[in-house]
């Protein structure tokens, strides 16, 4: 059961916790809309859980008690030591896993190697969601779908078509190998404190043939997007001469004319772009 304001608040007091806003800590409070995003994650039975800042374990109750084994990653320690206080039960059964850590670092926890199918499940801390995601993408062990509860301002970057403001670096990344099935749209009230901005819950779905791109080729990609505005061809000659034949051969086989900018250009153009480096992350 979600925990009112009040409670909330009386519990965080009692385990002398003041919510961290470097960490982007919003506890849901919303009972109903933990049910909507257990319902939009529509996991089979048993299905493996990945979820990223439990905080107070709302959500993870929920998950728990329908029969889900969950993975998570909290790196606040009181908050760890809460979560293994009032879940202990479950960790001894081996259905709740627990690691302190950032999820930045860690993007999927402790998630065991033989587990090759899993959902992300999570009410994001909002400091790191972009952080995390990213994280995540650069990993080979990708999950099947995700239901994130994000700042909706981050759900526009991420979701951004080619030719927009918002279009960007992750957007690219994200949209290779993931699509769009579910959208929700959430008011500040829903959690404790209430955040200064809006926020959405985001279902993501892999792709039949996501596609990931090599660690160069992200590096390579992000610092193309933090000149957006310029043309490719004065941003190529900025690149090493190897890098500078690639994208011109690349250039020349996709129609793109050196006069574009970054943020013209389509995810399945970057993808093609991605084909001419090697695949290791």
């Amino acid at each position: 059961m979600a925990l009112s304001p009040s409670k909330t608040s009386e519990l965080l007091r009692q385990l002398e916790h003041r919510p961290n806003k470097k960490l982007g800590q919003n506890f849901l409070i919303d009972g109903n809309l933990v049910e909507k995003s257990i319902s939009m994650a529509s996991l089979p039975t048993n299905y493996p859980v990945l979820e990223i800042g439990p905080g107070l374990g709302t959500l993870t109750s929920h998950l728990l008690n329908l029969g889900h084994t969950v993975y998570a990653v909290e790196i606040d320690r009181r908050l760890e030591a809460h979560l293994r206080e009032i879940l202990n039960s479950f960790i001894e059964s081996g259905q709740f896993n627990l690691v302190r850590a950032d999820a930045v670092k860690q993007p999927i926890g402790n998630l065991p190697d033989d587990i090759t199918e899993y959902s992300v499940v999570a009410n994001l801390p909002y400091a790191i969601s972009s952080a995390w995601l990213e994280s995540l993408l650069g990993s080979e062990k990708l999950p099947t779908s995700m239901v994130m509860m994000l700042q909706k301002e981050a759900t526009e970057r991420m979701l951004a078509p080619p030719g927009t403001k918002a279009y960007n670096a992750l957007a690219i990344f994200l949209q290779a190998s993931y699509q769009q099935r579910g959208y929700h749209s959430v008011p500040g009230r829903c959690f404790y404190p209430a955040p200064a901005v809006a926020s959405a819950l985001l279902k993501m779905e892999k792709k039949t043939e996501p596609y990931l791109f090599a660690k160069e080729t992200r590096s390579l990609i992000r610092r193309i997007f933090t000149q957006r505005r310029k043309q490719i061809g004065s941003l190529l000659k900025k690149e090493e001469h190897e890098i500078q034949q690639i994208m011109t051969s690349w250039l020349e086989e996709n129609n793109i004319c050196s006069t574009t900018r970054p943020e013209k250009i389509s995810v399945d153009q970057w993808i093609k772009l991605g084909g001419q480096f090697p695949s290791t992350n």
